[in-house]
């Protein structure tokens, strides 16, 4: 069930059996010339769905603007500043902990929101121990991809080619999820070139077309099946087990 598409009355009934809830998180940001700007909203978003349908979840709207500031060199993309996701964050988990969610898992599309939600969960924890906040709750941040069986079918599909960002499999779930929507464009060369950055003006000068170490042209819609399969599969086990403890 998402949250968006159930009344007040249908939340209250859920929580009386149930305290978890997922969130998926991504970013509105390049994936160089063929992925969409939302690749790792729609990925978090299209498998947190997946595992609320597979464990009776219920999954909260996705937070689609991270903290992306990096690629803010190419039109489109979208940051928060970190700061000002940690707020939005914490807001959500205590608005929700207000109700009697206790469990907060946290899909996340994003590898550049991983520290700022980490820090997040830090600022959350630190209110209860201050005496803040009455609400004893638990995160726990989880990355769509991490999964065994994620990267085995990516490792397979994609070995070398699978790079760091524009990736072949978060390109292939995405064309997966929005078969219109694919896109063709020459890749110059076939694989980009790997290495590291730091703010926006840097990343787009050692990476011009957006992608680093990645040959998204390998995507397809039947590989994007498997890896949402796949990782809603590992999903599902993972929030059943961590909501059980």
């Amino acid at each position: 069930m998402q949250l968006q598409l159930a009344t007040w009355p249908e939340v209250e009934a859920y929580l009386r059996a149930r305290s978890g809830i997922i969130l998926p998180i991504g970013s509105t940001e390049q994936h160089g010339p063929t992925g969409l700007l939302g690749t790792d909203a729609i990925c978090a978003e299209e498998i947190a769905r997946g595992v609320g349908e597979a464990s009776g979840a219920l999954v909260a709207p996705t937070i689609s603007i991270g903290m992306a500031q990096h690629h803010l060199g190419f039109p489109g993309s979208i940051t928060l500043r970190p700061q000002t996701l940690i707020s939005v964050l914490c807001d959500t988990v205590l608005s929700l902990s207000r109700h009697g969610f206790t469990r907060f898992y946290f899909l996340n599309g994003h590898g550049g929101n991983i520290a700022t939600i980490t820090a997040a969960f830090s600022e959350i924890y630190a209110a209860r121990s201050l005496g803040a906040e009455r609400a004893a709750v638990k995160c726990r941040l989880r990355n769509w991809w991490q999964g065994q069986k994620v990267q085995a079918i990516a490792k397979e599909l994609y070995g070398e080619a699978e790079g760091s960002h524009a990736t072949p499999s978060e390109v292939a779930v995405t064309q997966f999820a929005y078969p219109r929507a694919i896109k063709r464009a020459p890749l110059d060369p076939p694989v980009a070139a790997r290495g590291g950055f730091t703010d926006a003006e840097d990343y787009r000068r050692n990476f011009p077309d957006g992608r680093i170490g990645s040959n998204p042209a390998l995507a397809t819609p039947e590989a994007g099946r498997r890896l949402y399969e796949a990782a809603v599969a590992s999903v599902a086990e993972d929030y059943a087990k961590w909501v059980a403890e």
